[in-house]
C-alpha cells in the first residue's frame, strides 16, 4: 500500500513543474507528510571515515536541501549522512527559469540553478536548531559576482565551522561561469591552502577538527585528474566527492530535452562518474576517503561505488524516480548483500573492483 501511495504522489507530482514539485517535496518533509523510513541499525553498515562515524554508507547529496530547511528529515528516511547547499554568502536568485528538466525515458535530469540560495546566514540560523550530533555537511559555494571566489570559501568554513560536521567545497558546478576553472592546478592549489589554513585556525580556536572534502567534476582529462590528485595530496585534504553533474549527452534516449544547458545527473551519469572514481582511487592510493556520487538508484549501484573504490555513497536524482523509500530500500539491501557475502562489514568489498573501472575509458 505505502508503494502504490508513492507511486501515485510521484505521478502528482510530475504534474507540476520539477523545480514546484521540488519545492513541494520540501514542504511535506518539513510537514511530517513523508514518514520516517529508515532501516534498522547495522554495524556491517557503520563506517569511520575522516575520523566521523557514519550510522550506514549512503548519504543524501547537496543539491536537494540546499538552504538546510530539512536536514534531520533526511536523516529519518535512512541516509547514514546528509549535506546541505551549496549556500554562498550573499543569497542569490541563480539563474533564469525554467532551470530543471526531467528526461523521464532516461530516470535523469539537467538542472542549470546556478548556486540558487538563501545564503550563509539563513541556513546558519537553521542549521543551529539542529541536533549537533546529526551527521551534516555543509556544501560551500562562491557567489556568480564575487570579486574573490576564494575568500567565499574560506568565509564558508568560517561561517559554519561550529555547526558543520564535515565542510564539501563544490568547485565542479558547471552552471556558475569560471567556477570549473578552480579544479586546474595554480587554481586549485591556492584555494586547498587557503581553505585549509582557515579550518586549522577554527580547529585550533575550537578545539574540534571539522574534515573538508573537495568535490570534483566527472568531465575531466586524465591530465586533470593527475593534477587533482597531486593537489590533494600535497595539502593533506581529507577527501574527494566524485562526482558532480556532467556535460555529456551520451547515450539519452530524450533526444529533446538532451538540448538543454546544465549539468545531467541521474542513472546516465552512473558508468561515467564512477569510471572517475576508480581512476581517482589509483591516483590517491587506498587512504584518502572517497565519497560516489551519481546514478545511485539501487543497493546494487551503490555496492558497485564501493567495489569501484568509494568509501561512502550519495544520491539525490535517482530518489526523485525512486521516491522518498529509496534509501532504506538501498540501507536494507546492503544489509542484504553483507548476508550474502558473509561479510564482517561492507568496507571490506571496498576497491575490490578498482582495477576494472579503472581500465575504463
Amino acid at each position: 500500500m505505502i508503494d502504490a501511495f508513492q507511486s501515485l504522489a510521484r505521478r502528482g507530482l510530475f504534474l507540476f513543474d520539477p523545480e514546484a514539485a521540488h519545492g513541494l517535496s520540501i514542504k511535506a518533509l518539513k510537514t511530517g507528510l513523508v514518514p520516517a523510513r529508515a532501516a534498522p541499525a547495522d554495524p556491517r553498515l557503520t563506517q569511520t571515515v575522516a575520523g566521523l562515524t557514519f550510522a550506514n554508507p549512503l548519504g543524501m547529496a547537496a543539491g536537494y536541501d540546499k538552504n538546510a530547511e530539512v536536514p534531520e528529515a533526511l536523516l529519518r528516511l535512512g541516509f547514514g549522512f546528509t549535506e546541505i547547499g551549496t549556500v554562498t554568502p550573499k543569497p542569490q536568485a541563480g539563474n533564469d527559469k525554467p532551470r530543471i528538466f526531467r528526461l523521464v525515458e532516461d530516470d535523469a535530469v539537467i538542472n542549470r540553478l546556478g548556486f540558487n540560495n538563501d545564503g550563509h546566514q539563513a541556513a546558519l540560523t537553521r542549521l543551529r536548531s539542529c541536533d549537533r550530533r546529526a551527521m551534516i555537511g555543509v556544501n560551500i559555494g562562491a557567489n556568480k559576482d564575487s570579486g574573490d571566489r576564494v575568500a567565499d570559501y574560506v568565509a564558508g568554513i568560517r561561517t559554519f565551522y561550529s555547526v558543520a560536521r564535515y565542510f564539501t567545497a563544490n568547485i565542479s558546478s558547471p552552471n556558475t561561469p569560471g567556477l570549473r576553472d578552480l579544479q586546474a592546478g595554480e587554481s586549485l592549489s591556492a584555494l586547498l591552502s587557503a581553505v585549509l589554513a582557515a579550518r586549522d585556525e577554527e580547529a585550533a580556536r575550537i578545539g574540534v577538527r571539522v574534515p573538508v572534502f573537495l568535490k570534483i567534476a566527472p568531465d575531466l582529462t586524465e591530465e586533470g585528474m593527475d593534477d587533482i590528485a597531486a593537489e590533494a595530496l600535497s595539502h593533506a585534504l581529507d577527501g574527494l566527492i566524485v562526482s558532480n553533474t556532467t556535460l555529456s549527452r551520451d547515450g539519452l534516449k530524450d533526444r529533446r530535452q538532451a538540448g538543454e544547458s546544465g549539468g545531467l545527473s541521474g542513472k546516465p551519469l552512473f558508468e561515467k562518474s564512477t569510471v572517475v572514481l576508480a581512476k581517482m582511487r589509483k591516483r590517491v592510493g587506498p587512504d584518502l576517503p572517497i565519497i560516489g556520487v551519481g546514478g545511485v538508484s539501487s543497493a546494487e549501484t551503490a555496492a558497485e561505488k564501493i567495489r569501484a573504490g568509494a568509501n561512502l555513497v550519495q544520491l539525490y536524482s535517482c530518489m526523485i524516480y525512486e521516491g522518498p523509500s529509496l534509501p532504506g530500500r538501498i540501507v536494507r539491501g546492503l544489509s542484504q548483500l553483507c548476508d550474502r557475502e558473509k561479510l564482517s562489514s561492507i568496507a571490506d568489498i571496498c576497491g575490490s573492483r578498482t582495477d576494472y573501472w579503472a581500465a575504463k575509458a
